[in-house]
């Protein structure tokens, strides 16, 4: 038979139809049954230990060092020993001040937690320091609370270090004893008052001048006395 065009649209055009529909449905993300995969985004484990980079700072050393000395107490964002953070351990631990842990009767080589734990980052963080060297000999001497003075002096520069960097103040230098004694926290850098200028003394010409007037005055004074008793 021969091939003609009527027989051409038969052929063609269901082919046509089945590619539009599977082309709608691919469109709408349907076509058999496939949707896009999402990839979830992994949880961050906020009592994980920091990394360091390739080349770390004072800061990224002190960062490690915060997390093993410090964070158990002030907090994985320096927020203190909130009762959000405390959640974040097991069960059995988030009470600290339960008998045998931290509390009145602690368990053996164990110690006492104060009730309160202040926050090192953020807003009202370290404002009774008025310097890096003020903050760094209460760090030395006090911190950590159960065993203060276990770390090197190179180890609590890097701590402050740290703590500079989380509260967002700047310093040029790397921490020492030297540099850190020049280096002043934002709340204690206050503006020198303008003095009160004092009111100048009267010169020598100023005299004068005062002399000259009282004495034309005077003068003038006599002359219009004296004018006056002579029309009488």
């Amino acid at each position: 038979m021969p091939f003609t065009a009527q027989k051409l649209i038969r052929i063609l055009f269901p082919l046509g139809l089945a590619l539009l529909i599977a082309a709608f449905l691919f469109q709408e993300g349907m076509a058999f049954n496939i949707s896009p995969q999402i990839t979830p985004m992994p949880t961050l484990d906020r009592l994980a230990e920091p990394t360091l980079p390739v080349s770390p700072s004072q800061a990224d050393h002190g960062a490690q060092l915060y997390w093993l000395h410090c964070m158990p107490c002030h907090g994985d964002k320096g927020q203190g020993l909130t009762d959000e953070f405390r959640d974040t351990y097991p069960p059995e631990d988030n009470n600290c001040w339960a008998r045998g842990c931290h509390g009145r009767n602690p368990y053996e080589d164990g110690f006492t937690l104060p009730t309160t734990v202040p926050r090192l980052i953020g807003s009202g963080a370290l404002t009774k320091f008025a310097s890096v060297a003020n903050l760094n000999g209460f760090i030395r001497a006090a911190m950590p609370f159960e065993d203060p003075g276990v770390l090197t002096e190179d180890e609590y520069w890097q701590v402050t270090a740290f703590l500079l960097r989380e509260n967002q103040i700047g310093y040029d230098e790397q921490l020492d004893a030297s540099s850190a004694a020049q280096i002043l926290l934002p709340w204690a850098q206050q503006p020198t008052p303008t003095p009160t200028p004092l009111p100048l003394a009267p010169s020598s010409e100023d005299h004068l001048n005062w002399t000259i007037f009282l004495l034309i005055f005077l003068l003038g004074g006599i002359l219009f006395l004296w004018h006056t008793l002579r029309r009488k």
